[in-house]
């Protein structure tokens, strides 16, 4: 019986003192949290933004931002890898069918799309490969090519920061068209396997388990590898879909900041420390701060559930992403400062905590990307197009 929507919040939850006793150890190891993963799979959780009708909870983007931020205040990195899974799984399902018929997406396209969101359901996890070394995020500077040949395609490029990589059954991985005239940008899932290597990379300051290594790709795959069945989708759909590569994030980073306020309390009590006045106004600012930044993702997540794709809900989606990463990195930074010394020893929570929320910031589109872009909008301009530089 899938998993239904409604119910998944809370099937979270209950997972989440099981995820928070495991985060110390696979932080440390820097290892994928694979038995949070077989929790996940044998949920149902994977199949999550997955329709009704293939076997999923058809969730929708606000149900993904609760879930998503409960499964973070157990553990940050697992949420991470989720919300990787879940911007795949979440794009193919809720990409406007009617804007790919415009566009002229062949009958066969919806096919492949939904057997790759039926074996969502069934437990398949993906990852995501658009990152690359020297040109991070920026989706027109990809230097990962494609070429057509008589089977398909073949991919060959690098990418970095893959979070869960050799551990998912397939990559979404971006390529530019080599041979044409105009490099035209395409979203591929490309099969792990042979032509698929990852080389351990991963050693990092916050989120190290979420095995983020570069991977390597020089395989063939076929017509059916191209997602939308039409090249060239990936900007157009950065700019009508914005949700899934920006405010995705927003919710894994509000579920941390949570887990910072939470585990900052336990300790402050522990140690007695609660009734001092500054620690006091600490934590009241701190909740105070929290409290805002989910008011803020609830209201993005919200409107792309309702209104996706429109100018307003837009500047939600970036406000969203901007006011979750910084909240993070400001409330983990000002709880452990109340906390003390002994809370920044390596295997207290708050110590991996505050690692894992300094990210937030630096995680695409970071925090001054968004700002940049809502200042353009404020003023009056396009911030998808009013830059010196392109805005992906």
């Amino acid at each position: 019986m899938p998993l239904p929507a409604a119910s998944a919040q809370e099937v979270v939850r209950d997972l989440v003192p099981r995820i928070a006793a495991r985060a110390e150890h696979y932080d440390t190891a820097g290892a994928f949290p694979a038995e949070d993963f077989a929790d996940l799979r044998d949920r149902g959780l994977l199949g999550l933004m997955v329709p009704e009708e293939l076997g999923g909870s058809g969730a929708s983007f606000a149900d993904y931002a609760a879930v998503a931020a409960e499964l973070a205040t157990g553990a940050g990195a697992t949420a991470l890898i989720f919300n990787m899974h879940a911007s795949v799984t979440g794009a193919l399902a809720h990409a406007p069918e009617e804007l790919l018929q415009q566009l002229g997406a062949p009958e066969s396209c919806f096919d492949a799309r939904d057997r790759l969101l039926s074996d969502a359901a069934d437990g398949a996890l993906y990852a995501v490969a658009m990152s690359e070394r020297g040109g991070g995020s920026r989706l027109s500077r990809t230097t990962t090519g494609y070429q057509r040949d008589d089977r398909g395609f073949r991919i060959t490029g690098r990418k970095a920061f893959v979070s869960g990589a050799g551990h998912a059954d397939a990559y979404l991985v971006t390529a530019k068209d080599v041979e044409g005239g105009e490099p035209k940008v395409s979203y591929f899932l490309v099969p792990a396997g042979d032509g698929v290597q990852v080389e351990p990379t991963w050693d990092s300051l916050g989120m190290r388990a979420t095995g983020s290594h570069d991977v390597h790709f020089d395989v063939a795959v076929g017509p059916d590898a191209l997602l939308g069945g039409i090249e060239g989708l990936t900007l157009l759909i950065a700019q009508v879909m914005p949700q899934w590569l920006v405010a995705s994030y927003a919710a894994v980073y509000v579920g941390v900041a949570r887990s910072a306020l939470c585990a900052g309390s336990e300790h402050l009590r522990e140690r007695g420390l609660h009734g001092l006045p500054a620690v006091r106004n600490r934590m009241g600012r701190a909740d105070a701060a929290v409290a805002a930044a989910e008011a803020v993702v609830q209201e993005a997540a919200r409107r792309v559930a309702q209104q996706a794709g429109e100018p307003e809900t837009n500047r939600w989606v970036w406000r969203a992403k901007l006011v979750a990463g910084d909240t993070a990195a400001q409330v983990a930074s000002s709880v452990l400062e109340a906390a003390g010394t002994a809370a920044t020893r390596r295997g207290h929570p708050l110590e991996r905590i505050y690692r894992d929320a300094r990210c937030g910031a630096l995680q695409p589109a970071t925090s001054d990307v968004c700002a940049d872009w809502l200042g353009v909008a404020a003023l009056g301009g396009d911030p998808d197009h009013d830059t010196e530089a392109p805005r992906w």
